[in-house]
């Protein structure tokens, strides 16, 4: 089901910005071959959504080019996430982990910026909404995409479609719902991959090993604790293979100023059967919302400028002194005819009595009489994120909410570049959680992308020539984190390191 029809007036420049899985990669464990793999499927389906977000509109139900006008945030956002999850090479869909006794549970999240989007026209009353433990559902973005819209369905008295006003949905119950409301379904066998087989295999050949090793140090007293054991065990292990243990996602800026985010996985590698992670939960693994905030004015720069002059006037107190023959020459005059804010400063002359100041002190004044103070500006901002990486920690923090609220309520405000690192970079919140546990377990690894906007909130009302701008953000803290997003100047761009490949 596409999203309902909006024709507001464009505000601003679509943006972009999807990304897989992150942790412990490196060049060792990503060989040439492999990153090319990765990188092509992601600036494949980056270009194909990038496309429909600046001409056309992209559907799952409705065949791009059917409808004029550029997609809308969600319709982009679940299509890009879509398309992740049909490729086996990403931890979501079709590429799903497996649990620890063999089987796939998926989730998948979606949620928007406003309940308004494009300031006009039907919204979304639930905003964001996550769906887990899933087995059947092909395609896990498409059911939260449905559970969303259905939220505002009046058509069975306002029930949601059968959802009822729930923003969470597992398993049997919300499968029965994607068959009601027509999401594909499939058998079991479609999840399967001999990659994430073998994955799964080797992890249990793993917690083999490391259960006989604790049993041997408890009949034989070994020196080397357990942990320890294990510590060395996951060490190795990132030496020779990337672990996926991360989210696919997608976060889009539309041009109507309407920001999405979309998220699906399968989890982590054998994870425990019913373990519910930050993908499907709000604030955790996912955030969208935007406010109105005041933009205080700075004084005038003439008024600023007299200010600070007369003020270092007034601190003159040796006579002739360079600055005091400078202000006071008549030359001065010619200077104060270019730069009209330049007070006239009647200072006493050399000849004047020492015992008396060798300067006439002047009011210091902020604004003259013309000028007034600047009324407060008001602005639109509004950030959506998706983050990857080890759930359990995101859980922890609420990763996501946590990012927004800093860029909301800090003072002074916060950029969402300067939250993101705060939470997901080097050093960050999620590093800090783990204690001395970094680096040992794979816990409190990650990354967050996502998208800022602003827009002046007294012309956000579609009015022709109105503008706002987005600013696409992404940071880690760990070995790695596929990346892919089109820059300022239109040009596509894919990472999984800090630096390139």
């Amino acid at each position: 089901m596409s999203s309902p029809s909006y024709h507001p007036s464009p505000t601003c420049q679509p943006r972009i910005i999807i990304h897989g899985g992150a942790g412990n990669i490196t060049r060792a464990n990503l060989p040439p071959a492999s990153w090319h793999a990765y990188r092509n499927s992601l600036l494949t389906i980056l270009r194909t959504v990038n496309h429909s977000l600046l001409t056309e509109p992209c559907s799952d139900n409705q065949p791009i080019g059917e409808s004029s006008g550029p997609a809308t945030a969600l319709d982009a956002a679940t299509h890009a996430v879509r398309l992740l999850e049909d490729d086996p090479l990403f931890n979501c869909g079709h590429g799903a982990v497996f649990t620890r006794s063999g089987t796939n549970e998926l989730e998948a999240s979606v949620m928007v910026s406003n309940l308004r989007p494009g300031g006009q026209g039907k919204g979304y009353i639930k905003r964001g909404v996550g769906v887990m433990m899933l087995t059947h559902v092909k395609n896990p973005i498409l059911l939260a995409k449905e559970m969303l819209v259905k939220g505002d369905d009046i058509s069975e008295g306002g029930n949601g479609g059968g959802a009822g006003g729930h923003v969470q949905l597992s398993g049997e119950e919300v499968e029965r719902l994607a068959g009601k409301w027509g999401v594909e379904k499939v058998e079991r066998e479609y999840f399967w991959t001999q990659w994430r087989w073998a994955e799964h295999l080797r992890g249990l050949e793993r917690e083999k090993r490391e259960r006989e090793q604790r049993e041997r140090v408890g009949v034989y007293g070994l020196q080397a604790s357990a942990p320890e054991r294990d510590h060395e065990a996951w060490a190795k292990e990132v030496e020779e293979e990337y672990l996926p243990q991360g989210t696919v996602g997608c976060v889009v800026l539309d041009c109507y100023g309407t920001l999405c985010v979309a998220t699906s996985t399968g989890g982590l590698t054998n994870k425990l059967p019913g373990r519910i992670g930050d993908t499907p939960t709000l604030g955790a693994g996912f955030w969208a919302e935007d406010w109105v905030e005041d933009v205080p004015a700075a004084p005038a720069a003439p008024a600023l400028a007299s200010a600070a002059l007369s003020s270092l006037a007034s601190r003159l107190q040796v006579q002739g002194s360079p600055l005091a023959q400078l202000l006071t020459q008549s030359w001065s005059k010619g200077l104060r005819d270019c730069l009209p804010f330049l007070p006239s400063l009647p200072l006493r002359s050399s000849s004047s009595s020492s015992s008396s100041p060798s300067y006439t002190p002047l009011p210091l004044t902020a604004h003259s009489k013309s000028e007034k103070p600047q009324p407060a500006r008001r602005r639109r901002r509004a950030v959506a994120m998706s983050g990857t990486g080890n759930g359990d920690s995101f859980l922890k923090l609420s990763a996501a909410r946590t990012t927004a609220s800093i860029c909301r309520f800090s003072t002074p405000s916060s950029p969402l570049a300067s939250a993101v690192t705060r939470v997901a970079g080097p050093g960050g919140e999620l590093q800090a959680s783990t204690g001395q546990r970094w680096g040992k377990t794979g816990e409190g690894e990650g990354g967050i992308v996502g998208i800022e906007y602003i827009e002046d909130a007294d012309d956000g009302d579609g009015k022709e020539g109105v503008s706002g701008r987005g600013e696409v953000t992404a940071d880690f803290n760990c070995g790695g984190m596929f990346t892919a997003w089109v820059d300022k100047s239109g040009r596509e761009r894919c990472k999984v390191f800090k630096d390139d490949y």
